[in-house]
């Protein structure tokens, strides 16, 4: 067993396991916020015909090179919810700035996508 390392190395493709150590799904998404260090979860792909679940962070017992072992049996997994991507965060701008501008970053708000770190 290696040493566990931070959230913030996770990669995109690394493996992901049940308790038992069977193997769940590969990582496609991380959500959190690098700048003050909070890990929300992850979005894991089962399969080709399954969507990605979305896995809280509280349920990841385990990071690890290359893999992440959760607190979750096969069973729990499977009745996880389906992935959504969370929408961008957008910058409030003053009152002043014209209503064009204003409207044009809530659009990149409403349909953008969030940045998974920076």
């Amino acid at each position: 067993m290696s040493d566990p390392i931070s959230w913030l190395l996770i990669e995109k493709g690394w493996r992901v396991y049940a308790t038992d150590g069977s193997e769940l799904g590969k990582v496609v998404d991380i959500d959190g916020d690098d700048e003050v260090d909070i890990f929300d979860g992850l979005a894991v792909d089962a399969g080709f015909l399954d969507k990605p679940r979305y896995v809280p962070g509280e349920t990841v017992a385990a990071i690890e090179q290359d893999h992440v072992t959760l607190r979750l049996s096969r069973e729990k997994f499977e009745q996880l919810d389906a992935y959504e991507t969370p929408p961008e965060s957008i910058e409030i701008e003053p009152e002043a700035a014209p209503r064009s501008q204003r409207f044009i970053e809530s659009l990149r708000g409403a349909f953008g996508r969030r940045a998974r770190r920076s």
